[in-house]
């Protein structure tokens, strides 16, 4: 894979907008949107929850890892990971081989605030979501603070952070393949 056929890998914790600003990336670039999740429920033929549920977390890691090597290496997309998928090393060295990654950073509030929103998130039915994503932070974020950008969400509107991306992204033309008219 050359370097302008990258896959623009999408991280950060739930809640952050991986998938709401990868699809709407992908669209303005008319490049194909695929969210890592969706394509392990396609793999192991169950939901997350009962992943996690039947199997546990090790179990769904493993398929994570394989599901998403994959994926960095079908073509040129837009690529929304799961919150822990890059805390894995060797999740982290296919990205890093295989693609350009965008780190979604939010704040507590907001992330507390979006998850509320919806269900269907194991990790935050162990206890007090606040809490839970706190700890998350504390963990994952300076994990995370190795991706190739870092974009700031919160309040603005996805066309505004869509357009931080793509101004961020021109200045990196030669390794994914923004042009400077997007």
């Amino acid at each position: 894979m050359t370097n302008d056929q990258k896959v623009l890998v999408f991280i950060g914790l739930m809640g952050a907008g991986k998938t709401s600003i990868g699809q709407k990336l992908a669209e303005h670039l008319n490049m194909e949107f695929v969210d890592a999740d969706e394509e392990i429920v396609k793999a192991a033929g169950c939901s997350i929850p009962d992943i996690f549920e039947i199997y546990g977390e090790p179990a769904f890691r493993d398929v994570e890892e394989r599901v998403i090597k994959r994926l960095l290496t079908e073509g040129r997309r837009i690529l929304a990971t799961g919150g822990g998928a890059y805390m894995n090393p060797q999740i982290r060295d296919a990205i890093a081989q295989h693609g350009y990654c965008i780190w979604l950073k939010a704040s507590l509030d907001i992330l507390v605030e979006r998850t509320s929103k919806r269900t269907g998130r194991p990790l935050l039915k162990t206890g007090e979501p606040r809490e839970i994503l706190r700890d998350l932070m504390d963990n994952r974020y300076p994990v995370y603070a190795q991706a190739d950008l870092t974009i700031e969400t919160g309040a603005e509107s996805i066309n505004e952070t869509l357009r931080a991306i793509l101004d961020a992204l021109k200045q990196q033309t030669p390794i994914i393949g923004v042009s400077k008219d997007e």
